[in-house]
Parts: structure tokens; sequence; C-alpha cells
């Protein structure tokens, strides 16, 4: 695997940037794996307590950055067309 990857970002349309992609492989695991599968979905906050007991020790010690990696991985997944949003408040995410 390499050491990073490019992802992209719902909200900037043709922007890539480059991300570890260790840790980036490990949460976007985790999110699939506990995510909804319909509508109206988890909140963002949902989703990451759901994914931390996946995410391995080494990458994310107790949990650490896993927001910022939760985060990052929904918005490649929604630009990717992976994960879908409901205009609810607080915003829900589910797998398309």
């Amino acid at each position: 695997m390499p050491d990073k990857i490019d992802i992209q970002n719902v909200n900037t349309p043709g922007k890539t940037t480059r991300v570890n992609a260790a840790k980036y492989t490990a949460m976007k695991a985790a999110m699939l794996k506990t995510m909804p599968q319909t509508a109206p979905g988890n909140t963002a906050r949902e989703i990451k307590e759901a994914a931390k007991p996946h995410l391995p020790q080494a990458l994310f010690p107790a949990g650490a950055t896993s927001g910022w990696w939760q985060k990052t991985v929904q918005l490649d997944l929604e630009a990717k067309g992976v994960v879908k949003r409901s205009e609810t408040k607080p915003l829900r995410f589910y797998l398309a």
C-alpha cells in the first residue's frame, strides 16, 4: 500500500488532497462496516463513535484523531457517491 493516497472533497469539486493511506483505509473500512444503508442515517458523531471500536489501536490510540478522519473519509465518499447526506438538522449520512 502506498504511504499517501489522493482523496476528494464533495465541497471542493475537482480538487484532491493527499492523506495517510493506512489511516484513511482503516477509517473507511470501519465506517462502511457500521453506517446504515437507509435514510435518514446517522450523525457524524454517531458514525465516529460506531467506527471507533473497529479502528486499529496502532493507528488511532484511544480513538485519537478519529473525528478528523471520520469527516475526511465522509467527504471523500460523498464526492465518490458512496455516501449520501440527508438534509436534516443535524446532518445525517448513510450509504448510497
